[in-house]
C-alpha cells in the first residue's frame, strides 16, 4: 500500500511513516474527543471563532456527505483527526478514498489515511528525489549570522563556503535555494533544509517539527542518528523569554510584545544584541543569552542607559529570523 502512494504521489514511504508516527504515535492516540462538540466550544470562545466556525461548518459537510457519523467523528480538542490528524478544511480540500470504497474514513481505513497524506503533501508542492533535510558540518569561522530560515542561497554558494554534510560527503544536487538553520544553537547540530522542508512546515509551522520529521524518517530508512553533540543545556521558561523580551526592548533592541514566545522578532532582537556584544549571533535564546542580556540591562538600568532607541544592526530584515 505504501509502495502505491508513494508511485501515486511521490513521498517516500519514510516521510508518510515519520508523519503518522509523529501525529498519532502510529495510530495509537487519534484523540477521543467529539470534534463538533470541540469545535462549537471554540468557535463561541471568541478568541479565534472564525476559523473555528469555519472548521465547524466543514465538519458537518463531512457528516453530511456520510464519511463518518456525528458520534465517531472523535479527535483532538483543536478539532484534528483521523491517523494524520486533519483539520476538516484540510480534510475537504485533500483527502481522497484510498481502499476504493466510496467513503473517506481517516480514522479506521489506513490506506484513506495514506492516499489522503500523499495527496496533501504533493499539491503542497513535494519535490521528488529531494529531502527534507540534511545534517552538516560548518566550516571554522561560519558566520552565525547566516544560519536562519529566511536566508536561502544556492548549492554552489553553500559548498564555496566549506558546508558539508555531517559524513563528510558531497552536498546533494538540487535546483533550488536552500537555508541553514540551528535548532539548539551554535554549539548543537546544524541542519540543511529545502523546499521539502518548507512543504512540511505547511503542515505543522515548527521548525522543530519539520527537522523531526527529517529525522525519524532518515531513521526508518535505515540512516543513522545525529553526528553533533546537542547544545547547551537547558530551555528558557515562559516567564524567563519573557523577561529576555523585555530587558531587549528596554535597551533598544525592539523584541516585540514580551509574550514570551520566540518569535521572528525576538530572534532578530537577540542576534543584533549578539553582534554588538561579540558573541555566536545564532538568535538562539540559550540560558547564557538570558544570563549575559540582564546582566547588561542591570548594569544600563544602574547608569540610567535604558532606552528605546534603535540599537546598532547588521543588514537584516526585522521580520526574519
Amino acid at each position: 500500500m505504501l509502495d502505491a502512494v508513494e508511485q501515486k504521489y511521490g513521498i517516500p514511504k519514510a516521510v508518510l511513516i515519520a508523519f503518522w508516527g509523529l501525529e498519532t504515535h502510529y495510530g495509537l492516540v487519534k484523540g477521543s474527543l467529539n470534534i463538533p462538540a470541540s469545535l462549537a466550544t471554540l468557535a463561541y470562545d471568541g478568541r479565534r471563532s472564525a476559523f473555528f466556525r469555519s472548521q465547524l461548518l466543514d465538519a458537518l459537510r463531512i457528516i453530511d456527505a456520510g464519511h463518518v457519523s456525528a458520534v465517531d467523528m472523535n479527535g483532538s480538542w483543536a478539532g484534528a483527526m483521523g491517523h494524520m490528524q486533519f483539520m476538516p478544511s484540510t480534510f475537504r480540500a485533500h483527502a481522497v478514498d484510498g481502499d476504493g470504497d466510496a467513503r473517506i474514513d481517516l480514522w479506521q481505513s489506513l490506506p484513506d489515511a495514506m492516499y489522503s497524506a500523499g495527496n496533501y503533501l504533493k499539491q503542497a508542492g513535494w519535490r521528488a528525489n529531494e529531502p527534507v533535510a540534511i545534517e552538516v558540518r560548518l566550516p571554522d569561522g561560519f558566520d552565525w549570522r547566516q544560519a536562519r530560515v529566511a536566508h536561502r542561497l544556492p548549492m554552489t554558494d553553500w559548498t564555496a563556503l566549506g558546508v558539508r554534510t555531517a559524513d563528510g560527503v558531497a552536498l546533494p544536487s538540487v535546483a533550488g535555494r536552500t537555508a541553514i538553520v540551528l535548532p539548539q544553537g551554535w554549539q548543537g547540530p546544524a541542519f540543511m533544509v529545502f523546499d521539502n522542508f518548507d512543504v512540511v512546515m505547511q503542515w505543522n509551522r515548527s521548525v522543530n517539527y519539520a527537522l523531526s520529521v527529517a529525522q525519524l524518517a532518515q531513521q526508518l530508512a535505515g540512516g543513522g542518528a545525529l553526528q553533533a553533540q546537542t547544545g547547551e543545556a537547558g530551555a528558557l521558561s515562559t516567564a524567563q523569554l519573557k523577561a529576555l523580551q523585555q530587558a531587549l526592548s528596554e535597551m533598544g533592541y525592539a523584541a516585540g510584545t514580551a509574550d514570551g514566545l520566540l518569535g521572528p522578532l525576538t530572534q532578530s532582537a537577540i542576534r543584533r544584541y549578539q553582534v554588538v556584544y561579540q558573541l555566536p549571533a545564532d538568535g538562539y535564546a540559550a540560558p547564557s543569552v538570558l544570563a549575559h542580556v540582564l546582566q547588561t540591562h542591570a548594569t544600563a538600568a544602574g547608569a540610567g542607559l535604558l532606552t528605546q532607541a534603535p540599537a546598532p544592526t547588521f543588514t537584516e530584515s526585522a521580520a526574519t529570523p
